[in-house]
């Protein structure tokens, strides 16, 4: 059901609460909420007509939540679809055929295997657009300060034990029985800098079925003893190698691929001008067969020390987007091609300009926010207000290990807690002006942890959601399994209003969730086993 705007049905006729689902809404503790039922069965948009009889057919019974459509994140409330006694019903290829009320099923589905998930939560796949491979044994790391003691002391030398190969091979199982354990279907990944580890991870991303995007670190500027630092000729070479080996390089590879590359230079102080120029070249020779582009951007801005100043002190330019947008020599002047565009996502932007904002927007490049690691590191807090307000897409990342959660609900937690404490000035108490603290919509919340990322990896029309047609990457989560959890959400107060009442529902699944309630995760339609599992 949506309340709101903007419905995909034309009509908006509601019934009464039906009795068929009082078992499933009294588990869920939403009952009341099920007053208002659509009238009329899911039209033609909300269900494809494949052959019942067609193997794998399957329809996933439970309590789902999702965005529907292409909103704007400040229109995701009007998008917001909810079915407390719902079908989710995948086709043999993994594709949605149906999403709605269990009671509007079309009757060409009455012959689909059916798994009741008992009052379990359908939700999209977890996207986290923001995230370290390398520094999976690196998490609450103590550093002795914020990012650059915490980068020199504690994830330069953890990055360097996976020239191990026998390291990095558990490090890759580890990372992928992580993901699955905790719900995200895509990740966004900074790799290793040794070829061995990135060559165990995505070989276990595709025997285990994960969708991810990654890149080797590329380091030319780095400590003496640093295991990581390559020349400039062989870093090129390595990128170039790991692209032709793992990215799906043709139009029809990547309509079902799973893995892909990214060129990924840690940050500008990790590189050279040439450095950049040269991945420039490459990646522009890349580009149009679907190679993305990462890094950070404006995330420590201490005085002096901090990476941000350090930054425009090396290159000298007007402001730290600029080593990225082609503009790296002295004097912001064109040095080489930009990374900037539709498959590039900067991690946290919590200090940038409003011209580097315009700019970030205009290209159609994404920010992949990480209000944990902020929060770890000192950072400060990307504003919320200004940045979604200057038409950039915003994604979540966990940024693990900089952030010491991999659990993208608890992340989408930090963001609510954090925003609406956003202050001018920063840090005063009382505040003078308080225009920037927000509180964020439950629905905002959760297309910020799937569609948005989805749409930051220029994939938003293969999943994401529940869209017909899509493909079927969700997440379960059982409230039976976090018994707190189940608890709160079958006992609280229930709003007179269905709308305020569903709100504030979807507000508690995401905020009271625990990775422990995970019970199981899917990709195309397929559910995803740990190391655990295959044993």
């Amino acid at each position: 059901m949506k309340i709101g705007g903007h419905m995909k049905r034309s009509r908006r006729e509601f019934l009464k609460a039906t009795a068929h689902s009082g078992a499933l809404l009294a588990l869920s503790g939403v009952a009341g909420m099920a007053a208002e039922a659509q009238a009329k069965p899911a039209k033609s948009q909300n269900h494809a007509t494949p052959n019942a009889r067609e193997p794998g057919l399957t329809i996933h019974k439970g309590h789902i939540f999702h965005i529907a459509g292409s909103p704007k994140v400040t229109e995701a409330a009007a998008m917001l679809e909810w079915f407390p006694d719902g079908a989710l019903a995948v086709d043999g290829a993994g594709r949605i055929v149906f999403c709605g009320n269990w009671k509007d099923r079309p009757p060409h589905l009455s012959a689909a295997k059916v798994i009741d998930h008992q009052g379990g939560y359908l939700l999209p796949g977890f996207i986290d657009t923001h995230m370290h491979f390398p520094q999976v044994f690196c998490g609450d790391a103590y550093g002795g300060g914020q990012l650059p003691e915490w980068l020199n002391n504690c994830v330069f030398p953890s990055e360097g034990l996976l020239a191990d190969p026998t390291y990095a091979r558990m490090a890759a199982i580890e990372w992928c029985d992580r993901m699955i354990s905790s719900g995200t279907t895509m990740g966004l990944i900074f790799g290793s800098a040794f070829p061995h580890a990135q060559d165990f991870l995505f070989q276990t991303a595709k025997e285990r079925g994960l969708r991810m995007v990654c890149g080797r670190g590329i380091e030319t500027v780095a400590p003496d003893w640093s295991k990581q630092k390559t020349s400039e000729e062989e870093a090129v070479r390595l990128v170039r190698a790991e692209i032709e080996k793992w990215h799906p390089l043709t139009e029809e590879a990547r309509k079902d691929a799973l893995q892909f590359v990214a060129i990924v230079p840690r940050f500008s102080l990790s590189v050279t001008p040439k450095t950049m120029a040269a991945l420039g070249d490459l990646y522009a020779e890349y580009r149009e067969r679907g190679v993305y582009f990462t890094s950070h951007l404006n995330e420590n801005a201490r005085p002096k020390t901090g990476e941000i100043d350090m930054t425009k002190e090396k290159y000298q330019v007007e402001n730290y987007l600029d080593t990225y947008d082609g503009k790296f020599l002295p004097g912001s002047q064109v040095g080489g091609k930009s990374f900037l565009g539709k498959r590039s996502v900067f991690a946290h932007g919590v200090h940038c300009t409003d011209a580097e904002l315009a700019r970030l927007a205009e290209t159609g490049s994404s920010i992949a926010h990480c209000p944990v690691s902020q929060l770890f590191l000192g950072s400060g807090t990307m504003p919320w207000r200004r940045t979604v307000a200057s038409g950039v897409n915003v994604s979540i990342g966990s940024d693990y290990g900089g952030g010491d959660e991999f659990f993208i609900p608890q992340i989408l937690n930090a963001c609510f807690k954090v925003h609406i404490s956003e202050r001018t000035p920063v840090g005063i108490d009382p505040y003078p002006i308080d225009d920037q603290s927000i509180s964020l919509h439950p629905a905002e919340l959760l297309f910020t942890g799937t569609l948005a990322g989805a749409r930051a990896l220029d994939q938003e029309d293969r999943f994401g959601n529940f869209d017909v047609g899509k493909e079927a990457d969700f997440v379960v989560l059982d409230p039976a399994k976090c018994p707190t959890y189940g608890r709160t959400l079958k006992n609280m107060y229930q709003h007179p209003s269905p709308k305020i009442a569903r709100d504030a529902h979807l507000f508690a699944v995401i905020m009271l969730a625990r990775e422990t309630a995970v019970s199981s995760t899917y990709v195309r339609g397929r559910k995803l086993k740990t190391s655990k599992d295959l044993m």
